[in-house]
């Protein structure tokens, strides 16, 4: 697997814009209209479009963690896949808030790091997506 294998099953394919759960319109593979400051279409867009979306949105996502996470270059593949889908689903804004959680990624304190994203309100919103991306963080292996 890859990290945006992950993403986009997480994510899901939209092509008819839509609300998501804080009331954004998205569209694609959970690409945030409003944040964007994109129109919204009055119909629906092409996979092609959605995956030129998801392209700019997942290299965002990647220099969000670059940014945010000390060591994030340093980390595997897995860890950094969790994070990058974190900073996906979140922003950069929304991840550096994660304070502890960033403290215990940055010690490799797995066990911490796991904790900490379970005791966040994100966990509650997202569900299943943060019991496996927790599982990556505390395992280093793909789900």
């Amino acid at each position: 697997m890859t990290a945006e294998e992950l993403i986009k099953r997480h994510e899901g394919l939209r092509l008819f814009p839509y609300k998501c759960s804080a009331g954004k319109w998205t569209v694609g593979y959970g690409h945030n209209l409003d944040d964007n400051r994109e129109p919204v279409p009055s119909g629906p867009i092409t996979v092609e479009q959605a995956e030129e979306m998801f392209r700019r949105d997942f290299y965002a996502a990647k220099i969000a963690c670059m940014r945010v996470v000390p060591n994030f270059s340093t980390l595997d593949d897995v860890r950094r896949a969790a994070l990058v889908d974190m900073a996906f689903n979140l922003g950069e804004a929304g991840l550096s808030t994660f304070r502890k959680f960033l403290g215990a990624i940055a010690v490799r304190d797995w066990v911490e790091a796991g904790r900490q994203m379970l005791n966040s309100r994100w966990a509650g919103q997202v569900g299943v997506r943060a019991t496996r991306l927790v599982f990556m963080v505390l395992t280093g292996e793909w789900e």
